[in-house]
């Protein structure tokens, strides 16, 4: 239980509130891009494919969860899909060709030109969510990026990639997930009436 008489737990509450701030004034611009290449993906009857390990493989899923399901108001179900959940086909492949390798044989499987690949990695440099990249990139899908402070050169010709101000793997999660929010939200507004 959080003890107020030491503030315990509240520098990481601040630290996450100015850097929530911080970024609402500054990340605008990918953020309207990063909706509307998703809008325009869906609306072409494309798909979005998430892909992260660990905390950033349940970001992922929680993605695709909000899109084919709902968040803010019930629509028709928005096509998306988490590399992450099918346990068969993240051992086969990882037994057969490497643990680098089971998002992008995915995506060379799954994606087709003008879908969308969000990829999630705190640290900006998992080998498995890169080679992902290269692979939608090739297969003429667009690229969105949540990732920690550093962006690697791999990552430079990502459409859209959302740089956390942060070392700190918790503040990373904590503020990809309310982009993610956003994202979601907006891509509801853009696309579907709100059912009364």
């Amino acid at each position: 239980m959080l003890d107020r008489s030491t503030n315990e737990g509240l520098p990481s509450l601040q630290d996450l509130g100015r850097l929530a701030t911080e970024l609402a004034q500054t990340l605008e611009p990918e953020l309207e891009t990063a909706v509307l290449l998703i809008a325009d993906s869906l609306k072409a009857a494309g798909k979005v494919l998430t892909c992260g390990n660990g905390g950033s493989a349940a970001e992922a899923q929680h993605f695709a969860g909000e899109m084919v399901g709902r968040f803010l108001f019930n629509h028709p179900p928005a096509a998306a899909i988490a590399l992450s959940t099918d346990t068969s086909i993240l051992t086969a492949i990882g037994n057969d060709y490497g643990f680098e390798k089971v998002f992008s044989r995915q995506v060379e499987a799954l994606g087709r030109p003008g879908d969308v690949l969000l990829g999630f990695s705190t640290s900006g440099t998992s080998p498995n969510v890169l080679r992902a990249m290269e692979a939608a990139r090739a297969g003429g899908l667009k690229t969105i990026a949540l990732i920690g402070a550093t962006k690697p050169p791999a990552l430079e010709t990502c459409d859209v990639c959302f740089c956390i101000p942060s070392k700190a793997t918790p503040r990373i999660q904590e503020l990809h997930l309310a982009i993610l929010h956003a994202i979601c939200e907006r891509v509801e507004e853009r696309l579907f009436a709100r059912e009364s």
